[in-house]
């Protein structure tokens, strides 16, 4: 029988540090903390850019990033490599969320997805229309989507705030109407804010999409080999003036919601593989014996989960604590002696903005709700009342990453930009305080 040396204690060093990264990484995954950071680095960008560093704040910005092979040099500012290219990860993300929903969620089936549609596209055309009737003549008129748009992270993060005493049935509603904001968000993007498409550039495109299938006929489920794919689909959408993010959402959309086929099941081949050391350690087998179960482990490992799983949870915590702040840093960054409110339009782009999220989308919201529940159409889920609805409508007033975004789409104007900026800051914090407040009553209320 062969002996094996008894286990040894680890070394302090590394039971401390063991302990560090595993309080990290449940750290990460609280939602609250990813708003809590979002709204830190807004913070940050905000004094910075009114402080008297301020012309470094946007001179970095504006600080040309080039990529090159040979004689190609694409040069662009870093405003744009995160705006175009890194929230396309973000976009990716969002395109994931909607295909699972869709697949078996709150959006796989007509009934289930009903009321939080229906609360949704009240939260659309409601703030809308309120933005318009301040912002009627163009150039101001070209931001009327600004005040349509939900922050996921910040709106879920302020309802982790209130704690686990709130219904789950409240937090699934959020979510789901957040997740349609998007959709909308997206088809608004792709309809009104794209230039004049070049055709060519979907032939690229459409080279990108092909590569993509391809590689997914094949059963290829390395994340890494669709990397390239998806920057031909990037370099496509780019080309033809259709903004280049969308490129991500397309991705999120194609990517399996199923596991990969293999000959064994994946917890089979796990299984085999662990016989398989356990046989090799009765032997006292070499090392290097060891290389071909543990790839097999690693394979059973990675098809146990479908693909649309796996890679959202292996990007969420860097689109939430790397993407969106980085973002919200390069665009928060409102610089008030700038903002010149008597000048014209200013101050009815900021006000449309300010009465549109907090007024507009709760009011869209219950409405909307409440309309489809009267006609019959649908019926409240348990554990969600009308107060919960009132939540989530106040809720759905914080704007603020995908508001900031259509802004910078939609108004050109360095003036009217600022002041749309600042009314999305503005109203996301009043539309978190006043449901921060709301959410406590109902809280008690609920007990």
């Amino acid at each position: 029988m062969n002996q094996h040396p008894s286990r040894q204690p680890l070394p302090r060093a590394q039971v401390l540090a063991e302990r560090a990264f595993s309080t990290l990484d449940r750290f990460l995954h609280i939602e609250a903390v990813s708003g809590i950071v979002l709204l830190v680095a807004a913070a940050i960008a905000l004094i910075w850019a009114n402080s008297s560093f301020s012309a470094s704040y946007h001179d970095l910005w504006h600080t040309p990033f080039s990529i090159g092979i040979g004689t190609y040099v694409f040069s662009q500012s870093l405003h744009f490599w995160i705006n175009d290219a890194l929230m396309t990860v973000f976009f990716l993300v969002v395109g994931m969320e909607i295909r699972r929903e869709i697949h078996e969620g709150a959006l796989s089936n007509f009934r289930l997805a009903a009321l939080p549609l229906a609360a949704a596209m009240g939260g659309v055309v409601a703030p809308a229309l309120i933005y318009l009737v301040f912002n009627s003549a163009p150039p101001n008129s070209a931001g009327w989507a600004v005040p349509t748009a939900t922050d996921i992270a910040f709106a879920v993060g302020v309802l982790a705030l209130l704690g686990r005493s709130i219904p789950g049935n409240v937090r699934v509603f959020l979510l789901a109407l957040a997740i349609i904001d998007d959709i909308v968000a997206v088809m608004i993007i792709a309809v009104f804010y794209s230039g004049g498409l070049d055709y060519s550039g979907l032939l690229i495109a459409a080279l990108g999409i092909m590569m993509v299938l391809g590689l997914q006929m094949i059963g290829t489920t390395s994340a890494y080999a669709y990397v390239l794919p998806g920057a031909v689909l990037w370099i496509g959408l780019l080309q033809t003036g259709a903004h280049p993010t969308l490129a991500g959402v397309v991705l999120g959309l194609m990517t399996p919601v199923l596991p990969g086929r293999m000959k064994e099941p994946p917890l089979m081949l796990a299984s085999e593989a662990i016989n398989t050391f356990s046989h090799l350690n009765k032997q006292d087998a070499s090392p290097n014996h060891l290389a071909e179960p543990v790839k097999q482990l690693k394979r059973a490992q990675r098809e146990l989960m479908a693909p649309v799983t796996s890679v959202q949870m292996a990007l969420h915590p860097w689109v939430a604590y790397g993407v969106m702040p980085l973002f919200a840093l390069a665009n928060a960054g409102v610089t008030l002696d700038g903002v010149d409110l008597a000048m014209g339009g200013t101050q009815s782009v900021l006000l449309g903005i300010l009465l549109a999220l907090v007024f507009g989308k709760p009011f869209g919201v219950i409405a909307a709700s409440w309309l489809v529940v009267r006609l019959g159409w649908c019926v409240l889920p348990p554990g969600l009342s009308w107060g919960g609805i009132s939540l989530v409508g106040l809720l759905a007033g914080i704007g603020f990453t995908m508001s900031i975004f259509i802004a910078t789409l939609g108004l050109a104007d360095p003036n009217l930009l600022g002041a749309a900026k600042l009314g999305v800051l503005l109203a996301s914090l009043t539309a978190a305080i006043v449901g921060l407040s709301w959410g406590y009553l109902y809280k008690k209320r609920h007990k």
